[in-house]
């Protein structure tokens, strides 16, 4: 395989670190936002109430970026799988897969991209259990599994 599955371990927990940045930095400027309306005599309450909903939305991406972090977490990077489960690494003749948490497109230092998904993403349905030299069909297109890490 062409992958550093190490690299793409420590470049999905920076992609997980950064969204959790954001909606930690966005639940803050919304709460330093309605303090700084409370002063105030003359605040619409609309306002108010539309930055409460964006205060418990971004908590919610918050609570759930902080569960993912705590899935990736329990991979073992130096581990190699024999069948595709949680964790692996997934050559196909079409595409690579780190089945892990959906993060989308991972892209590597050596120039490949790479599928970050989870356990529910439709493709790890038919990824499941499979080795290398298996094929399966998703979406009407045959693939070939060529590698497993």
């Amino acid at each position: 395989m062409k992958t550093n599955k190490k690299e793409l371990f420590l470049k999905c927990i920076d992609a997980i670190n950064d969204k959790i940045d954001q909606y930690q930095t966005r639940m803050d400027e919304i709460k330093e936002s309605m303090e700084n309306n409370d002063i105030k005599t003359d605040y619409d309450e609309d306002n108010k109430g539309e930055m409460l909903s964006d205060f418990e939305k971004n908590a919610g991406y918050l609570s759930e970026a902080q569960e993912q972090k705590e899935d990736l977490s329990k991979i073992d990077p130096d581990y190699k799988n024999e069948r595709i489960g949680f964790g692996s690494v997934v050559e196909t003749n079409k595409n690579y897969y780190f089945v892990s948490i959906a993060l989308g497109e991972i892209s590597m230092e050596n120039g490949s991209k790479i599928f970050a998904i989870s356990t529910k993403a439709p493709i790890y349905k038919a990824l499941e259990g499979k080795t290398t030299g298996d094929t399966f069909t998703f979406n009407d297109e045959e693939h070939k599994i060529t590698g497993i890490e």
